[in-house]
């Protein structure tokens, strides 16, 4: 009676540990098969600041930022 008490107890946490297992091998499938060719990389600037260049996003792909607007309703000063 006690073995099945210890394996009832453990078994929410191998179903985690085998959730997480699932979702680190989806992961590392998408990454690898992205099609990417430029997986980019980290390069620190001048200013000492670390910003990431190259990979699959370009800019453009990106949406602009909405055109501020005059909000009369509320004015708010910086």
């Amino acid at each position: 009676m006690a073995l099945a008490g210890r394996v009832t107890a453990l078994l929410p946490l191998a179903g985690a540990v085998a959730t997480a297992v699932a979702l680190t091998g989806a992961a590392f499938f998408t990454v690898a098969h992205a099609g990417c060719e430029d997986s980019g990389r980290f390069v620190q600037r001048e200013d000492g600041a670390v910003e990431f260049v190259g990979g699959c996003l370009d800019g453009r792909d990106l949406p602009t930022a909405p055109e501020p607007v005059d909000n009369a309703r509320y004015d708010v000063k910086p």
